[in-house]
């Protein structure tokens, strides 16, 4: 259902058309990937520092980027629909998707978890965008994942997945090796 001119209401909020962002001046893409970029850099950062001193001032260091850089894709998510690969390079795509991971507003998390599988059901984002967003909201949710790509920390096991069965066809479709491959690399480290 259409909102404005250029707009689709998505949960009742209205959102940028895919096919109107498209449109977007090529300058305006490039200073968004730019900016997404910039912002996920800042947060990889962050933790390298946490990891080889994680005083409590470097983790209230990272919730600040974190919170301000999910308000940050907020705006715009919110102004040109998601930042697909195909509108703002494959690399910033990444990066607002990083970003989306570790924002703390699951309903936010939810919209754009539409809007990838959109994306991504459209070519202009890669389906495993959508896997990862998936699965994360999933497990926020309390539900089992679809792709396994979640890990809990605690166990170093998957949290538990929907269909176990079907997991490495479904992982292949979206471009990841099967989860007994992924789980070794987790526990070797290589």
């Amino acid at each position: 259902m259409k909102g404005s001119p250029g707009h689709l209401a998505v949960n009742g909020e209205a959102r940028r058309d895919p096919v109107e962002a498209h449109r977007m001046v090529p300058a305006l893409a490039t200073a968004l990937a730019g900016e997404l970029e910039r912002r996920a850099d800042e947060e990889r950062s962050l933790m390298r520092q946490a990891g080889v001193d994680p005083a409590p001032q470097r983790r209230l260091a990272i919730a600040d980027c974190r919170r301000a850089n999910a308000a940050a894709l907020r705006t715009i998510v919110d102004h040109h629909g998601w930042p697909a690969a195909d509108l703002v390079g494959p690399p910033a795509s990444t990066a607002a998707l990083m970003i989306l991971l570790h924002a703390a507003d699951l309903d936010f998390q939810l919209v754009c978890r539409d809007l990838i599988a959109q994306a991504a059901a459209d070519g202009r984002c890669p389906a495993l965008h959508h896997a990862y967003i998936a699965d994360h909201c999933a497990v926020e949710q309390g539900q089992p994942q679809f792709y396994g790509t979640r890990v809990n920390p605690v166990t170093f096991r998957p949290y538990p997945v929907r269909r176990p069965g079907t997991l490495d066809e479904r992982r292949r479709d979206v471009g990841l090796g099967p989860l007994d491959e992924q789980m070794r690399t987790l526990r070797t480290g290589e």
